[in-house]
């Protein structure tokens, strides 16, 4: 047993860590009374407390704040700690020791245990890069005092929710936008396609397939630029309050460079916050968005539904539109082929909109000077961002992209529907509308037919009130533009 431990120490005595790990004490005791849903950070979370941490060794190094140490019977220059917390910090933003990061998403309130455990992973690293082994005693870079000088969880940690959804902002959009432009490339293609439309599940007036596909298109469009709106909220960084707000042990210049380094290095838009108690004490700006999420999820979602029933049947369903049959739908009933791919995107959007209620949630939890409930925000927040981003790119892989329209079926369902008579009401006027609906579905004859048998409209006339495709175009029948 003692080849496979060594012992690390915190503020409540030893405890034991395996012999090749990163971590320290407290990220070991949080393993130990944490042990909730199996699941570690996601890795925007993991980068965007290493980027502050990198950040502010850079910060706190230029404000002459790492003092020299002698360890080991040697002379440690600052300058030379803060080098070797940097360059740890860089080697976890370029993807290494990434099994390191171990703390249950649900853990310790407010998030210490995930900012500790970053602590002791980059400070351990340090201290390797100083030429100190992971179990040799006096090491000389610590967690608390150097790799968290002049931080809290308090700031870092909603700090890190900013950074860490701002990192795939534009992957998020870039998706949203693929998914816009492939469902308007379906408008296109099928617009020349004149079909039923549907109100209440019945019959309505025509409209194009192609139209159909466009408002999907614009939705996703709309939705993409709520999302933006909402993450401009996220820029304002409210590092350097410490722990309630009042920037105790940092540096006056603290805030202002941390801002200034991070914008740097992150390649990010950021902004100093107008008031960092605000920032520490609520949690409204993650919360907005993840409500734009949540929208999105919510038109997604109607979208997918709409693909089930158009796709519908395909012999006893409305079988407009054809999905791709990307696997076997049924273990008993042979041949048969589900909108799997729709019905995925449903249950993601379904999580995403679960985890927006825990997110509100946890947002209206905090007391006083601090929110205790922000790493589920963080956990909840990240992982909408990764199911919607990884669920549209296989929705438009796999069931968009090979997407076709049935127009044999569209224009057959049109034919029969006694609908029609509604181009008719500036001509013939309601009531005898209704009556023409009523006998041509009691006869299962067209509504030209009855419309010219009843006498209401000669052929010539009808068939031109009753132009398809001039109807999806609006306007009122029978009557002249402008006149």
């Amino acid at each position: 047993m003692a080849d496979e431990f060594r012992i690390e120490k915190d503020s409540l005595g030893e405890v034991r860590v395996p012999t090749g790990a990163y971590w320290g004490a407290q990220t070991q005791r949080a393993i130990h009374n944490f042990p909730i849903t199996g699941l570690r950070p996601y890795p925007a979370f993991v980068w965007s407390m290493t980027l502050i941490k990198r950040a502010a060794a850079e910060v706190n190094r230029d404000l002459g704040l790492f003092k020299d140490k002698e360890a080991g019977g040697r002379a440690i220059k600052g300058n030379d700690m803060a080098a070797a917390i940097i360059q740890a910090g860089d080697e976890i933003l370029g993807g290494k020791f990434a099994d390191q990061f171990v703390v249950d998403p649900i853990q310790a309130g407010a998030g210490t245990s995930h900012n500790m455990n970053i602590n002791e992973v980059m400070a351990n690293r340090a201290n390797e890069i100083l030429g100190f082994g992971l179990d040799e005693k006096g090491k000389p870079v610590s967690p608390n005092d150097h790799v968290n000088m002049a931080q809290s969880t308090n700031d870092t940690i909603p700090t890190a929710i900013r950074l860490g959804a701002l990192w795939r902002l534009d992957e998020l959009l870039a998706t949203l936008e693929r998914l816009a432009a492939e469902l308007t490339a379906k408008s296109h293609e099928f617009d020349g396609i004149v079909k039923s439309g549907r109100t209440h599940l019945q019959d309505a007036v025509p409209v194009r397939l192609g139209q159909e596909f466009g408002a999907y298109a614009r939705a996703v469009e709309r939705d993409a630029d709520k999302i933006r709106e909402a993450a401009e909220g996220l820029r304002r960084l409210g590092i350097g309050g410490t722990a309630t707000g009042t920037g105790l042990n940092a540096h006056p210049e603290y805030h202002q460079r941390m801002v200034d380094v991070l914008s740097r290095l992150s390649g990010l838009e950021l902004h100093e916050s107008d008031n960092l108690f605000e920032s520490m004490q609520s949690m409204a700006d993650p919360v907005h968005f993840s409500g734009a999420l949540r929208t999105l999820a919510q038109d997604l979602t109607r979208i997918a539904n709409d693909f089930r029933l158009l796709a519908s049947g395909p012999t006893t369903g409305l079988d407009e539109i054809r999905l791709p049959p990307v696997q076997p739908g049924s273990s008993i009933m042979p041949g048969k082929v589900n909108p799997v791919m729709a019905e995925m995107l449903n249950m993601a959007m379904f999580q995403v909109m679960g985890n927006d209620l825990t997110v509100m949630l946890a947002g209206q939890a905090g007391q006083l000077e601090l929110n205790v409930m922000m790493p589920i925000i963080a956990f909840n927040l990240f992982q909408s961002m990764d199911v919607i981003i990884n669920s549209v790119n296989a929705f438009i892989d796999f069931c968009l992209v090979g997407l076709t329209a049935n127009a044999e079926k569209a224009t057959g369902w049109l034919a029969k529907n006694a609908i029609l008579v509604t181009a008719l009401n500036p001509v013939i006027g309601y009531l005898k509308g209704a009556e023409v609906a009523k006998e041509a579905l009691a006869t299962n004859r067209t509504v030209r037919e009855v419309v010219i048998e009843k006498g209401y409209l000669t052929p010539e006339d009808a068939d031109k009130l009753l132009d398809v495709s001039a109807l999806t175009e609006g306007g009122i029948q029978g009557v002249a533009a402008g006149g």
